[in-house]
């Protein structure tokens, strides 16, 4: 006998097979993610599949906004969601499995059993076809079981038969120490007022830490980012007599640049012309959307403009089910600068999983002196940087196009590990979060 869930699922099935071949792939965009050939688990946030686009992870707060929220829990409390599309193709059977991991990523070695209650084993069940879209995808949605130890933990999404698709970075903490925050003091006048000088302790007084210069390993990251996280291998003092761990930083490079309000985006509708949205064609498919030309913001004075840092919210305004009723449009960018000839240029933030790859790299035309590019992205709000990858850097210099100033709006966290004496893993023992400069 079908349960309801059951038949829930067929319908979607057979809605999705006739579906399918609304739009090619091949029309959908390219992706320098990889394909789902590969078989080496990436233990970072990584897509290995084109077809897999929106990937959402955080906490499930039933906000309307909760979307927005870190994929951070406190142990044994909360719960965490993972969200995402994949285009161009029916229900197909996923199974997630967790690995838990040491404070620097690498698998921790424990044995399944140690940090799960369940079967490491969780397939998808709660799946949607897309609903009068041109681009036609599949909506998953996944609530991550709770597990037994704190630390980081990767979720793997993969297909059944193993080709891997989405690995996820999860953050599960203890308050077994406090963490309490300060503003620095500035490390000198250049670029004094363009970097946020953040200091703080953690007081361990009902938690013995054996060995904590060793042993005790912390990360402060802006803005939930992992791909410029500042980590600290111990603190600057330890002060035995009133168990207290001091973070104290002397140099600029220890503090994060302000930097600028993101720049921001909407096409929740395409009916007219959202915030920085300076054309829609719907002729197009699918629908292409021209963003407003930017400029270079360096040496700009900060403007005081709200923003979601970074982020992203999927929705579209004319329905009510966004998740399966926002559209794919391409969306092009356009950055007038003169050329820079020392490095490449890309767009940064979430709507490219700040990742420096092909399809987020931008190309000059001589011709208008402008930077262009375009990906395609699910219909909603969106918040954006511009960067420079010199030649000599991995990294993107946002501040060559946005500025960085003190007075920015940026949230940090703080991640404190700890191995117990004996044990074969980090444990997260505790957390906290600044709002700098809140409005």
């Amino acid at each position: 006998m079908f349960t309801t869930k059951s038949l829930k699922y067929l319908a979607s099935l057979f809605l999705a097979i006739n579906m399918v071949a609304c739009v090619p792939i091949e029309q959908q965009g390219q992706s320098s993610t990889g394909n789902a050939a590969q078989t080496s688990i990436r233990y970072e946030d990584f897509i290995y599949d084109a077809s897999i686009k929106s990937v959402q992870c955080y906490r499930a707060t039933g906000g309307e906004e909760e979307v927005l929220e870190p994929a951070v829990v406190k142990l044994n409390e909360g719960s965490m969601m993972l969200e995402f599309d994949r285009l161009d193709a029916g229900p197909q059977r996923l199974l997630a499995k967790l690995v838990h991991c040491n404070a620097d990523w690498t698998p921790s070695g424990l044995a399944e059993s140690q940090y799960l209650n369940d079967f490491n084993e969780f397939f998808l069940t709660d799946v949607q076809t897309s609903i009068n879209t041109r681009v036609p995808y599949v909506h998953y949605q996944f609530r991550v079981p709770r597990v037994k130890l704190s630390g980081n933990y990767v979720l793997v999404v993969q297909e059944e038969g193993g080709s891997l698709l989405i690995t996820r970075r999860l953050l599960v903490y203890q308050e077994l120490v406090s963490v309490t925050t300060k503003l620095g003091a500035p490390t000198g006048s250049p670029g004094q007022q363009e970097r946020q000088p953040v200091e703080f302790n953690v007081f361990y007084n009902n938690y013995e830490l054996v060995n904590p210069v060793q042993e005790v390993k912390a990360i402060m990251r802006q803005n939930h980012r992992w791909d410029n996280a500042k980590r600290y291998a111990r603190p600057a003092f330890v002060r035995e007599d009133v168990k207290r761990l001091e973070y104290v930083f002397f140099e600029p490079k220890d503090h994060f640049m302000g930097l600028s309000e993101f720049r921001a985006f909407d096409t929740r509708s395409v009916r007219y012309n959202g915030i920085g949205v300076a054309g829609v064609n719907l002729n197009e498919n699918p629908i292409a959307v021209d963003l407003q030309t930017d400029i270079s913001r360096q040496g700009q004075a900060y403007s005081q403009d709200p923003d979601i840092n970074g982020k992203r919210l999927f929705n579209i305004r004319e329905y009510t089910q966004g998740d399966v009723s926002a559209d794919y449009t391409w969306v092009d960018f356009e950055l007038e600068t003169p050329q820079v000839g020392s490095g490449a240029v890309y767009v940064l933030g979430e709507l490219t999983n700040w990742r420096l790859s092909n399809e987020s790299r931008l190309q000059y035309d001589e011709a208008r002196g402008i930077y262009t590019g375009k990906l395609l992205l699910k219909q909603g709000y969106y918040n954006y940087y511009y960067g420079l990858q010199p030649s000599s850097n991995p990294e993107a210099d946002a501040a060559y196009f946005e500025g960085s100033h003190f007075s920015t709006n940026n949230v940090y966290d703080i991640l404190i590990y700890y191995r117990p004496p004996g044990t074969r893993a980090d444990l997260l023992i505790g957390y906290t979060e600044i709002l700098y400069n809140r409005f």
